[in-house]
């Protein structure tokens, strides 16, 4: 027994699931990896080559080749969607519920009542018919237009005038009214009200929020908790493996949404200081799970930016050639995705796609083939430590060591 370490690149798919069409209109000709190679042809990631990303993609670019020895395999999204928070309660080993799907007006009435009767202050902004809160003048409550339309709710405030507790204050009495899959709480120092409500945006005429890239909550001090719907922590691998003694360590936006009562987390944003964590800790960690999330290549996909996904991924790759220097024989490092997040899909939503599933472990040259749910890895995870195996999922550790 030694190191299970994974590293999800939010949002970096490699092609439309077989159901996307039908689930999620519009996705069918998605392809995260297909559309950073069509605007880069030139991109070169030799690490993630050499774990076999062009295999789990299925075909080489003019700089990137099969790799002959490569451990890889691609899974599809259990979940409903394609969803940053799903995606990691699944990966843990969760079995996906489906949520209700509201847009806020259906929900502002009972939710404005909620926190009047609480002590807060409210105001409605907006315009009649598509209005949001702000409640105790500098947090805001809204749909989350930067992901699935009425899956999730936004509450973003300025921290250095609203005390993020506060604000958690808040978003708890959001969630005990919500029935969406997400309330999430966040905000950043430096910026103002003023420049969250700048970043009003209206999508499909029924969805008003504040567009979280736009809202300068991300440039410093940030702080995220995902408050979800229908998830028990203590089936996940962190909270069995934390019942065991072993240690978990958490880094990145992962940190924000998966339970980890017992172990370390650390929200962070920017990638090679986030890889950098990762690397400290295993310099530490003789035996243990440490789950990594890059959220730069997400913000990118958001943004519409394929120049700076290419940036991220490059950033990414350095800093996983590091981490595969550090291995010890026993070790095991997973590197995959929670769903795509196509830059040039013309929407700025997250798409439904297959990710990459590629594998560093003592056997090599293994094809995992297409995993039915993310929840594999989780499964896997728990089956290296000898624990208890979480809710969902089917473990591939006999077929890589």
């Amino acid at each position: 027994m030694g190191r299970f370490i994974v590293i999800v690149l939010d949002g970096f798919g490699m092609q439309a699931m077989r159901d996307a069409a039908i689930a999620r209109p519009g996705d069918e000709t998605s392809s995260t990896l297909g559309s950073i190679l069509h605007d880069f042809p030139d991109l070169k990631l030799p690490n993630l080559e050499a774990l076999g990303l062009m295999n789990a993609f299925g075909k080489e670019s003019a700089c990137m080749k099969f790799s002959p020895d490569a451990t890889f395999g691609k899974s599809e999204l259990m979940h409903f969607g394609a969803d940053t928070f799903q995606g990691h309660q699944e990966i843990m080993g969760t079995k996906p519920r489906k949520p209700e799907v509201h847009d806020f007006q259906q929900k502002i009435d009972a939710i404005e009542k909620t926190l009047k009767e609480h002590g807060h202050t409210v105001e409605r902004l907006g315009k009649p018919g598509l209005e949001y809160l702000l409640v105790d003048r500098y947090c805001t409550v809204a749909d989350n237009i930067d992901s699935d339309l009425g899956m999730a709710y936004n509450c973003t405030a300025p921290l250095d005038f609203l005390p993020f507790e506060q604000e958690m204050d808040i978003a708890r009495l959001v969630r005990n009214v919500a029935v969406v899959n997400r309330v999430i709480a966040f905000g950043g120092t430096g910026n103002t009200i003023d420049d969250i409500l700048k970043a009003e945006e209206v999508r499909e005429g029924r969805y008003i929020g504040l567009l979280a890239s736009a809202t300068k909550s991300y440039d410093q001090g940030y702080e995220c908790r995902h408050l979800g719907y229908g998830v028990d922590p203590s089936v996940q691998a962190p909270s069995i493996l934390g019942r065991a003694g072993i240690p978990v360590s958490l880094f990145g936006k992962v940190a924000d949404i998966v339970h980890n009562e017992q172990g370390k987390s650390v929200s962070w944003v920017d990638t090679a200081e986030v890889l950098d964590l990762t690397i400290e800790e295993m310099k530490t960690m003789d035996n243990g799970f440490i789950c990594t999330n890059v959220q730069e290549t997400d913000l990118a996909g958001h943004s519409q930016d394929a120049a700076r996904y290419k940036r991220i991924l490059e950033i990414a790759d350095g800093k996983i050639g590091q981490i595969v220097e550090m291995l010890k024989a026993d070790d095991v490092l997973v590197v995959m995705a929670d769903h795509g997040n196509d830059p040039d899909i013309g929407h700025n939503k997250h798409t439904r796609e297959n990710v990459p599933l590629l594998v560093h472990s003592p056997k090599r040259g293994v094809d995992l083939g297409l995993r039915k749910t993310l929840s594999d890895v989780g499964a896997s995870v728990c089956d290296y430590f000898g624990v208890e195996a979480p809710e969902n999922g089917t473990s591939f550790l006999s077929l890589i060591r």
